[in-house]
């Protein structure tokens, strides 16, 4: 049972990667969770001289109720400005409670800035890549994104914030929405094979569905 289950997660995560090829860009744009790690990698894209600034953004969800002393997004910039990056090039949106806002009060933040990035990496967990991508493109269309996560295998993931449970019930709940947004206009359509669509079915039946949108 537990190969089953790990055979059928890995093609499940290696759907939501893009592995998109990285280059300089405007700007660093990150969505903001409980794992920091997120922050770090966006943290070394800019010290790398990927972008000229990086937004943060991000409220307080779900899981981080209480795990942050303010928002997501705050927390993330304190981990960045750590690392050296410069509080000068560092914007925080700390309202944001899903994808969709994200995009939507980072545009807005921008434009109160007076930027206008034409090109973004954007900065997410892996499972996470390709809805984000999906969302933005949905959302933002007019801009050239790439999609990036902290550079994590499958099985190195887990920690003692997320447990491996966690992280399949998460990414299932993902492909599922990447399958079902489109219709309500969050997110643009996404090809699925049918041996990823498969594995979802299968991980649903073995009892991975707390992070479904609605039974299965």
């Amino acid at each position: 049972m537990a190969s089953q289950v790990h055979s059928l997660a890995k093609k499940v995560w290696n759907y939501h990667l893009l592995n998109d090829q990285l280059e300089k860009s405007d700007c660093i744009f990150v969505l903001c969770s409980n794992d920091i790690r997120v922050a770090e990698h966006a943290a070394k894209l800019y010290l790398d001289g990927y972008a000229p600034y990086i937004v943060f953004s991000g409220g307080v969800g779900e899981l981080t109720s209480g795990m942050f002393s303010g928002s997501e997004a705050e927390a993330f910039a304190l981990v960045a400005a750590d690392m050296g990056v410069p509080k000068e090039s560092i914007l925080i949106e700390p309202q944001s409670t899903n994808t969709g806002e994200n995009i939507l009060f980072t545009k807005a933040l921008l434009e109160e800035k007076g930027l206008d990035p034409t090109t973004l990496i954007l900065v997410q967990k892996p499972f996470m890549e390709r809805r984000t991508y999906a969302t933005f493109m949905q959302q933002w269309p007019v801009k050239q994104v790439m999609v990036t996560s902290p550079p994590i295998s499958f099985d190195e993931y887990p920690n003692e914030l997320i447990t491996y449970s966690d992280v399949i019930n998460v990414m299932v709940g993902d492909l599922q929405r990447i399958k079902e947004y489109p219709v309500l206009g969050y997110s643009m359509p996404q090809d699925i094979p049918d041996d990823v669509w498969q594995a979802f079915e299968s991980l649903v039946e073995l009892g991975f569905n707390e992070h479904l949108i609605n039974s299965q």
